[in-house]
């Protein structure tokens, strides 16, 4: 009874679409007053959907400045490996490096490989688009959530945050199976912890030494969220309306970044943009931070009114809304491409 009380009341780990439900008749409200069930996707013009779900990450990257983002470069399944490899050289990649699908999301297909064989074999299975880029070695990421009214100039930054990834930390005794079944939220993902981290599951880690079980820092990867809102100031905020007005038509969504500090991203130096996420990307400061249920639901109340305002606006300016029926076909193709991924990606190491 006890652990049943416990799963219920634990409201960060309830399913997307069960979290959501209680505050599913004020989206019904917007999609009413707009008269368009896709209101939200005039919010980001150059954003596929308005970056809600499924947009390409080749928009993103095509709308920022290369020196804001590591070097990067999109391969086909159907590319021969030594083509690859050329282009590695070409972009001046070295190992580790990251690679992630061109279309997707939830750190599926995600993964740090740093040998070319790791590439290679992962080449051969990646069933899709992805990207190859270099990994970036700064000490921390961030995101930062950040809201621009088109009539304005300057912006505000509603979420900051340290995104610590799932990892764990060796004493020198216990094995890291162990170490992940005392992980809080490891033990809840101990299948996919297993199959990814097989060869090393019964190693026993030297004290201190760490271990990460995923570089994806999403929260349904299992990450760690800290709240910096503390250090929210006009330092922050000028940098972001810089580098916010000089993406053209980017209003609404959250940067993921890494950076070597806060100060460092401050002054604009020692950093780099992973990817931003449009009209889609979810206010995910209220996760670890000590939020309430009703507290999140505020949050969340408070950036789908930014968004449908920013939607309105641009409406007026001659940006119309997707029409019923090719959103709804978006998204049935959309998701049924998630299913296809989320399937591939328990194939590959």
């Amino acid at each position: 009874m006890r652990q049943l009380i416990k799963k219920i009341t634990n409201w960060e780990a309830w399913p997307f679409k069960l979290l959501y439900a209680p505050i599913s008749l004020f989206w019904l409200w917007y999609i009413l007053r707009s008269r368009a069930v896709w209101f939200f996707t005039p919010s980001n013009p150059k954003l596929t959907f308005g970056g809600m779900e499924g947009e390409p990450k080749k928009e993103m990257y095509d709308l920022l400045p290369k020196e804001f983002y590591p070097a990067t470069f999109n391969a086909l399944p159907s590319d021969d490996f030594s083509v690859i490899k050329e282009r590695l050289n070409f972009h001046g990649i070295i190992y580790p490096l990251i690679v992630k699908p061109e279309i997707g999301g939830q750190g599926i297909l995600f993964r740090k490989l740093d040998t070319e064989d790791e590439l290679r074999k992962y080449h051969t299975k990646v069933p899709v688009e992805y990207i190859v880029q270099q990994m970036v070695n700064y000490p921390m990421e961030v995101s930062v959530f950040y809201i621009r009214h088109p009539e304005q100039k300057n912006g505000m930054i509603t979420g900051f945050l340290h995104k610590v990834p799932l990892q764990v930390v060796g004493d020198g005794k216990h094995t890291l199976e162990e170490l992940v079944l005392q992980h809080p939220k490891g033990s809840k993902r101990i299948g996919e912890m297993h199959s990814k981290h097989k060869l090393s599951w019964n190693k026993i880690l030297l004290p201190g030494e760490k271990y990460m079980l995923s570089y994806a820092a999403n929260h349904n990867r299992g990450a760690h969220f800290i709240n910096l809102k503390e250090y929210i100031d006009e330092k922050l905020l000028v940098h972001f309306d810089e580098m916010s007005n000089s993406i053209n038509d980017f209003f609404y969504g959250r940067y993921d970044i890494m950076c070597n500090s806060i100060e460092d991203l401050k002054a604009g130096k020692n950093f780099a943009i992973l990817e931003f996420n449009g009209c889609g990307a979810e206010p995910n400061h209220f996760y670890d931070t000590g939020y309430t249920l009703i507290g999140a639901y505020k949050e969340i109340l408070k950036h789908w009114k930014a968004l449908y305002n920013i939607s309105k606006y641009n409406r007026k300016q001659g940006i119309r809304p997707w029409k019923f029926f090719k959103g709804a076909a978006f998204l049935r193709s959309s998701k049924k491409y998630m299913a296809f991924i989320k399937a591939a990606d328990k194939t590959i190491e």
